[in-house]
């Protein structure tokens, strides 16, 4: 069974996207903000992340995607980044002029079928 690791600090995204995936065949892990989500990454080895970026900063999860390209370890893991950050005040600070370390971007709101196709996609 994939594992798919959710680093989101809302828990209603978590639960909501845990009743999405878990009956299509994936096993959902979650940590609220990049110190955990790096800390279940070392410990669960998912076989995909999904990532916000608001957490505990405005881009946290932009700092655990680097972090994860700087390590070997999980440089070859996807991530889906599924965020809600161009509809905030932060959206400007979000770098468009560089190469951010992610497979997938969807803005939420996202649909049950957005996210399982983007899955599908990364991992099979």
């Amino acid at each position: 069974m994939p594992k798919i690791l959710v680093v989101d600090d809302d828990p209603d995204f978590v639960e909501s996207t845990r009743l999405i995936l878990e009956p299509n065949g994936y096993e959902v892990i979650s940590a609220a903000n990049s110190d955990e989500g790096l800390q279940k990454l070392e410990e669960e080895k998912p076989d995909l992340v999904i990532l916000d970026v608001i957490m505990s900063t405005v881009l946290d999860g932009l700092s655990m995607s680097q972090q994860m390209q700087q390590a070997p370890a999980f440089r070859k893991v996807p991530i889906l980044m599924v965020t809600s950050i161009a509809n905030t005040d932060y959206a400007a600070l979000f770098p468009t002029d560089e190469y951010v370390n992610i497979d997938g971007f969807l803005s939420k709101p996202i649909s049950s079928e957005q996210l399982l196709s983007h899955v599908k996609r990364l991992i099979g």
